[in-house]
């Protein structure tokens, strides 16, 4: 039997920047980076266009500081700097395995990225180049999720890919409640009804005003983002 072809064609991906700490859980661990890449280098081979997020948590979290007393401005611009260092090394592993890579920061810093330009992101796209959005969308009070689903409805993916420690969205949080189960579908209004916490509300209704899904699944798993893509992998489509 012939392998499933993907689903989508174009997709965005968000990873935590947790997804590149390995097991510490903080700063950057190049192997872990590495096999992410590699998981991207597969799908892209398939002749999907990819586009990615990725958060800054392993490294900086203005939420956090902005607790502790610090200008809630100026800690999550903190943060989104945390992003750009986080795509800069996740190009890095994407660009030495054969990946042609675009870093572009909502905060222009034209020495090491280019600019948020939508149609220029659109043209490394249809070239074959992995686009990475870095710096959230260039202002504070918003986590990745926002810009995430913004970027992913600019540039007209077939659907959001949340790649995360876990297989799926549950019933409850699995690492804490072994009974808990994991859903195979969820509707737009599921998710926001149930405070399932799955990406900020102000993404989900983003997403669900522009007809794109939400594909969670573990990106921990290595092969698991083109099995997912296939239909074959363990996951949860919002939609």
């Amino acid at each position: 039997m012939p392998a499933e072809p993907p689903r989508y064609k174009r997709i965005l991906l968000k990873v935590s920047g947790e997804a590149g700490a390995g097991g510490e859980g903080f700063g950057i661990d190049p192997k872990t980076l590495d096999r992410v890449a590699a998981d991207i280098a597969e799908v892209v081979r398939e002749g999907i266009e990819v586009c990615l997020v990725i958060g800054g948590g392993n490294i900086f979290r203005g939420a956090l500081l902005a607790e502790s007393g610090m200008e809630r401005a100026s800690a999550d611009y903190m943060g989104m700097l945390a992003t750009v260092m986080n795509a800069l090394a996740l190009q890095a592993s994407l660009e030495k395995i054969g990946v042609y890579t675009r870093v572009q920061s909502a905060i222009p810093m034209a020495a090491i990225c280019e600019p948020y330009i939508r149609r220029r992101a659109l043209r490394h796209l249809e070239k074959g180049r992995v686009v990475i959005f870095a710096a959230g969308l260039g202002a504070p009070f918003f986590t990745t999720d926002t810009p995430a689903a913004l970027r992913a409805a600019e540039m007209g993916c077939d659907a959001l890919f949340k790649g995360t420690s876990v297989d799926g969205v549950y019933t409850a949080d699995p690492k804490k409640d072994p009974s808990a189960t994991r859903y195979e579908r969820l509707t737009y209004h599921d998710v926001l009804a149930k405070d399932l916490k799955v990406m900020d509300a102000s993404a989900i209704s983003l997403m669900r005003d522009n007809h794109i899904p939400i594909v969670v699944f573990s990106i921990r798993e290595r092969g698991n983002l083109l099995k997912v893509l296939k239909g074959e992998g363990v996951h949860t489509t919002i939609a």
